[in-house]
């Protein structure tokens, strides 16, 4: 199972429209279940996040944070296979709170660029579907 949980929801339309096409691609590969928390203040977002979560040792636990390591598309792909459960979390305009980062098992960054939540999550998505691809051998991804 792949977890997103986000901060907020995909207000721009084109974007949910090719959010909604990656999950459709991803839906044949593997379980992928999107949660969508309020945009509140980072105390009350942060309780969410770790009401989310349930107990450690379920699924490992990857908060997307511009600190974070960077991953190639191969790395993401190693990762998927590697492990049963997989949630990432992805923060809202004021990122992901101290206690959110301590309680994930891996920091990882989708880019050295400042990213917003929403093209963060179609970001995710995409290559959440190039990794699968590349552990079935699927020609999408031509790296």
């Amino acid at each position: 199972m792949i977890r997103i949980v986000a901060v907020g929801r995909l207000k721009d339309r084109r974007l949910a429209d090719l959010a909604g096409e990656y999950r459709r691609r991803i839906r044949p590969l593997a379980a992928l279940e999107v949660v969508e928390l309020k945009d509140q203040t980072p105390e009350r977002e942060s309780r969410r996040f770790l009401d989310r979560l349930g107990p450690a040792g379920n699924e490992v636990i990857i908060a997307l944070d511009e600190r974070g390591a960077s991953i190639d598309s191969q790395g993401l792909a190693r990762l998927l296979g590697r492990h049963g459960s997989l949630a990432f979390l992805i923060g809202g305009a004021d990122g992901l709170a101290d206690p959110v980062r301590e309680r994930a098992n891996r920091q990882l960054r989708l880019s050295r660029l400042t990213l917003t939540h929403e093209w963060a999550r179609v970001l995710l998505l995409e290559q959440i579907y190039r990794g699968l691809s590349i552990l079935r051998g699927m020609p999408y991804h031509r790296g």
